[in-house]
């Protein structure tokens, strides 16, 4: 049987991207809009209830997860700058709805719910969309990207269709930038430590832009490269692909 064509998505702005980085999810329309699909944007839309789950507040993550499965409540794909948020649904809504009542809910949702260089590499198939961005950059692997939700390549195929950009890996790309949520609240000088590591490791490179998935990583870095006035800068991949558009 034929699989039928996306032609519709559904947007989610996870907390970060709604508050701090807007700009970010205007491009995602934009990228979205580029590879030919019609976005849809729930305003009504809040958080996933990754923060209070991951504190220990799964009432409260519960009832969030209840309102984020009523706000994306059609049969099309999900599709999110946030392997974190994401990976989030996907890996721990089973432990809040499984045998419940929204038992349907949640396992319909988490498998129609992508991360968006997931969803245009591996769903839509579409890794060129004319992007132009004449920098060195250089990529973290956010631990929610890498661990939780499994990106690999998937990114690196997308920066490697961009015009003029040129990727350089820094060593250890792997390890943790310290951010982790609550973790650079609770334990701020081993989170520190961690950020100027990621950092030092990216400026070795030589790169002008460290670019990542996440906007939580790209903030606390960019966090730690402000306070010492270090000669890079920090870009969300949908930002990268949108330039030139």
């Amino acid at each position: 049987m034929k699989k039928k064509e996306i032609t519709d998505v559904d947007i989610f702005i996870p907390c970060f991207i709604d508050q701090v980085y807007p700009q970010t999810g205007f491009n995602m329309v934009k990228v979205l809009e580029k590879a030919g699909l019609k976005v849809h944007y729930n305003p009504n839309q809040t958080c996933c209830g990754q923060m209070a789950f991951n504190s220990g507040f799964w009432d409260e993550a519960k009832k969030l997860g209840i309102k984020f499965m009523d706000d994306f409540s059609s049969d099309r794909p999900v599709v999110g700058p946030s392997a974190s948020c994401i990976g989030y649904i996907k890996n721990n809504y089973h432990e809040l709805f499984h045998n419940s009542a929204y038992h349907l809910e949640y396992k319909r949702l988490t498998q129609n719910i992508y991360e968006i260089t997931d969803f245009l590499v591996n769903v839509i198939h579409k890794t060129d969309f004319g992007s132009v961005f004449e920098h060195k950059i250089t990529y973290h692997d956010s631990c929610a990207a890498l661990r939780e939700y499994g990106l690999t390549d998937e990114p690196r195929t997308l920066l490697k269709n961009v015009k003029g950009l040129e990727l350089i890996e820094m060593k250890d790309t792997h390890t943790c930038c310290g951010f982790g949520g609550t973790f650079s609240v609770k334990f701020e000088p081993i989170s520190t430590a961690m950020a100027e590591q990621k950092v030092q490791n990216a400026l070795e490179t030589g790169a002008e832009y460290i670019v990542s998935t996440d906007s939580s990583c790209l903030m606390h870095q960019y966090g730690y490269i402000k306070k010492h006035k270090l000669p890079i800068k920090v870009a969300h991949i949908v930002d990268v692909l949108a330039s030139g558009l």
